[in-house]
């Protein structure tokens, strides 16, 4: 086994990674990678400049550690394809949705280490909100070390593994509520007769404001709406649009609904 660091699955979720793997200091060439799409691999591995290689099980030769991109579905047939060559010293980094950390560990007879990792897509533009868990196997020198990786990509957490399907409810999930929230913002700019792009301007720059007012002050979020909000104003009128319309009430079940869909996944 070398010393190379590897990936399976090098599409938007595995690239982010990577990408926040060299901007943490590793160089390229101690970089090993395989995809099922050759195009996709050629053109990443144009992109960043690794080793690109057939087949995972190369990459598992080469590599000890090994971030595992792939989707749900495909993470049985891929650690079976990998298992003849995996030994207690690998450590395997899973971004697959609703697999444990027991999921993975039981397809092997040795001792392997196991992390998985819950990013979203906003680490494409590294502004990534992820947790991790270690599995039973994990050292914390290893936990550390990928944490500090993926910290280049984003916010890190690491947390019981018990809590990973609520994470991928919220925040894995999570951009697609607040792009369908842009959408109908902006949506609704036109309808009082905004041009569509100065709509979509506003719209992306009020909720890119509205999170750094959170982040920033540290206010809790009813403290920051009251200060916008004046009695019978304007915003008291749209506030009672939002409650009418059960805004409040749909995101709350859409989490949750995502986190028991991640369960499902699992099962």
């Amino acid at each position: 086994m070398g010393e190379k660091i590897g990936f399976v699955g090098v599409g938007a979720m595995g690239s982010a990674l990577l990408k926040g793997l060299i901007n943490g200091g590793v160089n390229p060439d101690k970089i090993i990678a395989t995809d099922v799409t050759e195009d996709k691999l050629h053109e990443a591995a144009g992109k960043y400049g690794f080793e690109a290689v057939a087949d995972a099980i190369d990459v598992a030769v080469a590599a000890r550690i090994i971030f595992l991109a792939v989707k749900p579905q495909d993470m049985k047939n891929m650690l079976k394809s990998i298992a003849s060559a995996v030994t207690d010293e690998h450590l395997l980094v899973s971004v697959a949705a609703g697999i444990s950390t027991k999921d993975i560990e039981k397809r092997f007879d040795c001792n392997v280490g196991v992390i998985r990792v819950m990013p979203n897509t906003p680490c494409l533009v590294a502004e990534g909100a992820m947790a991790l868990s270690g599995g039973k196997n994990v050292r914390d020198e290893d936990l550390k070390l990928v944490s500090s990786w993926l910290a280049e990509i984003g916010m890190v957490r690491v947390v019981p593994e018990k809590l990973m399907d609520a994470v991928t409810g919220l925040s894995g999930s999570g951009p697609a509520y607040v792009y369908s929230f842009i959408e109908a913002l902006s949506d609704g700019g036109v309808l009082a007769g905004l041009p569509r792009e100065l709509a979509a301007e506003l719209a992306v720059q009020t909720v890119l404001g509205s999170a750094k007012m959170v982040m920033e002050t540290g206010m809790h979020p009813a403290v920051l709406r009251e200060m916008v909000t004046s009695p019978g104003g304007t915003t008291a009128a749209g506030l009672l649009e939002l409650e009418a319309g059960g805004v409040r009430t749909a995101a709350i079940k859409a989490v949750h609904a995502a986190a028991e869909r991640s369960k499902e996944l699992g099962s």
